[in-house]
């Protein structure tokens, strides 16, 4: 069997990877990317193709009997809007070629403003142009199983937390910057609160997902720790880097001023919803079905301190 994972080299690929290399039952995985991925396990291989080229995909998911689609696009909606509609059709038509199943790795930008916990029913309702790209693929995935045509999976995740890219805001804003005794800077009211999911637990999940073809054609929302107030992160992440939980807040009107000169934090602007209201992400379906449990936030944390800041 060939697992493939398309999008590789972020990290939620980098984790699934991992995973499915610990797994003596896999033999052959397949990573695919743009730019080259360092791979050093005789049964990890990469291959080169864009995805946005549908005979680069059709020719890179050859023989997969799964296909895990983890790319990371630009943060730029015009981008977004551009690509994802063509690199969904891609995939789609790859996976039908080959009778693969398609494990989409997907965000929750489509729920938009939601007053209570974010569940795999909860309709989707987006409120910025990346929410209304990521509603019509998943829709546009779902509407395939509907018909009959392909065996999906969507597993779901929070803001992510853990990644050696830093282009998590947890990670770059409060962990970064309390590993070397510096204020953090925290996104919107620190009194609201937010879900992080750790990435090796988002890398576990989808490859259980992987496993488990008999929980295809449904959305699962991957394993996430309950959500805490940004005041309760920054006291958390403080006391595991010995310092004191000192921090700014980060408000619109800054975002804004800064994403005039930054394309990345202007694409943060039509987001910041997520961060002055309560975000709260419940897994627990997954959990139950998996039998399995988030990592504690002071643990991810404490594993993070030791890994990717190493305390000097």
């Amino acid at each position: 069997m060939m697992h493939t994972i398309l999008g590789a080299g972020g990290p939620i690929a980098n984790a699934l990877t991992t995973e499915l290399a610990s797994l003596n039952q896999i033999k052959n995985i397949r990573l695919v990317s743009r730019r080259p991925v360092a791979t050093h396990n005789p049964k990890v291989q990469w291959h080169k193709a864009d995805l946005t080229q549908a005979a680069e995909v059709m020719l890179a998911t050859k023989g997969s009997s799964v296909i895990y689609l983890c790319a990371g696009l630009v943060y730029d909606k015009d981008v977004w809007q551009q690509q994802w509609p063509v690199i969904a059709q891609n995939v789609i038509n790859a996976a039908k070629e080959n009778n693969a199943r398609l494990i989409f790795f997907d965000n929750v930008y489509m729920y938009g403003l939601v007053n209570g916990p974010m569940l795999e029913s909860t309709p989707y309702n987006p409120v910025s142009k990346k929410g209304e790209v990521r509603a019509r693929v998943a829709t546009q995935l779902m509407e395939e199983v509907k018909l009959g045509n392909l065996h999906v999976t969507i597993g779901r995740a929070a803001d992510f937390y853990g990644a050696e890219s830093m282009n998590s805001f947890l990670d770059s804003m409060v962990l970064a910057k309390f590993a070397k005794s510096q204020k953090a800077m925290w996104l919107g009211k620190a009194q609201t609160k937010h879900c992080f999911t750790y990435v090796p637990d988002a890398g576990k999940a989808m490859a259980l997902l992987g496993q488990h073809p008999e929980h295809d054609n449904q959305i699962w929302h991957l394993p996430t720790a309950p959500a805490l107030t940004g005041l309760e992160f920054l006291e958390i992440a403080a006391s595991v880097f010995g310092t004191k939980p000192r921090y700014m807040t980060v408000n619109k009107l800054m975002l804004q001023l800064i994403g005039m000169f930054n394309k990345v934090i202007q694409g943060t602007v039509e987001m910041y919803y997520q961060y002055d209201h309560d975000y709260i992400f419940d897994s627990t379906r997954f959990e139950k079905a998996f039998n399995v449990r988030p990592t504690p936030y002071a643990d991810g944390i404490l594993h993070l301190s030791k890994t990717l800041f190493r305390q000097q």
